[in-house]
C-alpha cells in the first residue's frame, strides 16, 4: 500500500518542520536572529491513467486521468529577513541597523562574514570587534585616551579626546546588502557568508539610498514571534499525528486482508 510510504514521508517532513520551529524558539533572544520557515513540495506522481490520453478511436480524450501522489518532501528552509524590534541598551558600542544592511566582519580564514548583530566590543588594541574578537570592517580603532565615542546615523565614529575641543573622526562603518538575503549561508555565531544564490555584496555607507541607518546604544532583537511559533508547533504536531494515523489505518487494512479466509 502506497499510503504506508506516503505517511512516512509526511512524518519525516513534519519532523523537520518541528526542528526548524524549535530552532526559532531556541533563538528567540538571539541578537539579530532571523526566523526560518520550512517549505514543502509534493513528490512525484504515478500515472495510472494518463490525462489527455486517447480513450477511444473516435478521438475522445481522458479529461482528468488518475494520478496518485507519493508523498511530500522538504524543499527549503526559507529565512524571513524582516526587521526585528529595536532594544535600547545604552551601551556605547551596541549598534543596530534600522533598515536593510549587514555589518561586515573579517573572519580568521580571511573571508568576510556578514551579521545583523551589532553587539561590538573593543580589543586590547582599541579595535572594534565582535564578541568573538573578529575585526569589524572597515577596521576602526578607538584611541586609548578617548573620553567618549559617538556613532551617528551614517556610521561615522567620532571620539572626544581630552584637551581637544572638536571631536575626531576615526572611521565610518559600512553596510552590505544582497539581492537575495535568503540565499546567504548561515555559519553560526550570528554570521552569514555570501553565496552564488545571494549575489555579490553591495557595500555603501549607512543612510545611502537602499541602506539602513545606524542607531547607537541599541540592538536589533530576534524577529521570532513566540505566539506564532507555538501555534506552528501545535499544527506540526497534529500533522505528525495524522500521518501516523494514516500508517496505522493502512496497517489495519493490510491485517484485514491477510486474515481473510
Amino acid at each position: 500500500m502506497r499510503s504506508l510510504s506516503i505517511g512516512a514521508t509526511g512524518m519525516l517532513a513534519q519532523q523537520m518542520n518541528v526542528e526548524v520551529i524549535s530552532n526559532n524558539i531556541a533563538n528567540m533572544n538571539t541578537t539579530g536572529y532571523k526566523r526560518g520557515r520550512t517549505e514543502f513540495h509534493d513528490l512525484l506522481y504515478q500515472d495510472l491513467r494518463r490525462v489527455g490520453s486517447a480513450s477511444s478511436d473516435a478521438g475522445t480524450i481522458v479529461p482528468s486521468g488518475v494520478q496518485v501522489g507519493l508523498g511530500v518532501k522538504a524543499a527549503a528552509v526559507y529565512r524571513i529577513t524582516e526587521q526585528g524590534n529595536i532594544m535600547i541598551t545604552d551601551n556605547t558600542f551596541d549598534v543596530a541597523v534600522n533598515g536593510k544592511g549587514y555589518f561586515q566582519v573579517e573572519l580568521p580564514s580571511g573571508d568576510t562574514g556578514y551579521s545583523r548583530a551589532g553587539s561590538f566590543q573593543l580589543s586590547p588594541d582599541g579595535d572594534l570587534v565582535t564578541p568573538d574578537g573578529y575585526l569589524v570592517q572597515p577596521g576602526i580603532t578607538i584611541p586609548l585616551d578617548a573620553a567618549g565615542v559617538t556613532i551617528n546615523a551614517s556610521g561615522e565614529v567620532w571620539v572626544d579626546i581630552q584637551g581637544q575641543v572638536a571631536p575626531t573622526n576615526v572611521g565610518q562603518l559600512e553596510l552590505a546588502t544582497f539581492a537575495n538575503e535568503a540565499g546567504l549561508e548561515a555559519i553560526g555565531d550570528n554570521l552569514f557568508l555570501e553565496t552564488a544564490a545571494s549575489g555579490a555584496a553591495n557595500v555603501a555607507s549607512p543612510g545611502t539610498e537602499g541602506f539602513g541607518t545606524i542607531l547607537q546604544g541599541a540592538l536589533e532583537t530576534s524577529n521570532v514571534n513566540v505566539v506564532q511559533e507555538i501555534t506552528n508547533l501545535i499544527t506540526a504536531q497534529r500533522a505528525y499525528e495524522m500521518n501516523s494515523k494514516v500508517i496505522q489505518a493502512s496497517d489495519e487494512m493490510m491485517r484485514s486482508v491477510s486474515q481473510m479466509r
